[in-house]
């Protein structure tokens, strides 16, 4: 799979390290999770959802290759369950169909644009496997139209925003440390600097 898609060691070491930031960060989300269920009830989750797709949308933005998204998604669900994650192995489960999401739109740019927009839409892409995946694991039938229209609206913009907007700020805020500047972001900030 690396050679097919083009991937380096350093690619590899960069997912694996993002992989236990994001792993550790999802964990995290879980609490918050908590307290926005307490507040919001069923559609609790779906304001945080997007915290869960974060890694496939820095992934993807950072290193710009085919299946980078999903692999990055993987790799955050692997640093979770090495954390010790109360949903096990199952993350791994939710972390692909995520991560196959956020691939998707990436695929149909050719893998060659990572603007804003793109990285919004990721998010969203993410937002609509994971939702009908939990339509039909969780139980989702059981709600009203209604209730199911606006969990999904809400995931929507937790998607565009909590991952699309915070993927890009994170890996923006990499890149302006000089650690990416052998990754296509870091490249791409380096021109934008030479040609200002």
């Amino acid at each position: 799979m690396t050679k097919k898609f083009g991937w380096t060691l350093k690619d590899i070491i960069v997912l694996c390290v993002l992989g236990v930031a994001f792993g550790a960060m999802y964990l995290g989300g879980i609490t918050i999770w908590a307290f926005s269920n307490a507040a919001f009830g069923p559609i609790g989750l779906d304001i945080v959802y997007g915290i869960w797709f974060t890694a496939s949308i820095t992934g993807a933005y950072i290193i710009r290759k085919p299946g980078i998204a999903l692999g990055a998604e993987l790799m955050a669900a692997l640093g979770e369950v090495i954390l010790g994650t109360p949903s096990g192995i199952m993350v791994f489960v939710g972390a692909a169909i995520q991560g196959l999401g956020c691939e998707a739109v990436f695929a149909a740019t050719g893998w060659k644009k990572y603007s804003t927009p793109v990285l919004v839409l990721a998010g969203m892409g993410a937002s609509v496997t994971s939702f009908i995946y939990n339509y039909f694991a969780y139980g989702y039938s059981k709600f009203a139209f209604g209730m199911l229209a606006t969990m999904l609206a809400v995931r929507l913009v937790s998607g565009a925003v909590l991952s699309g907007l915070l993927g890009k700020w994170i890996g923006d805020g990499l890149a302006a440390t000089g650690a990416l500047s052998s990754f296509p972001l870091g490249r791409k900030r380096a021109e934008k600097r030479v040609n200002a």
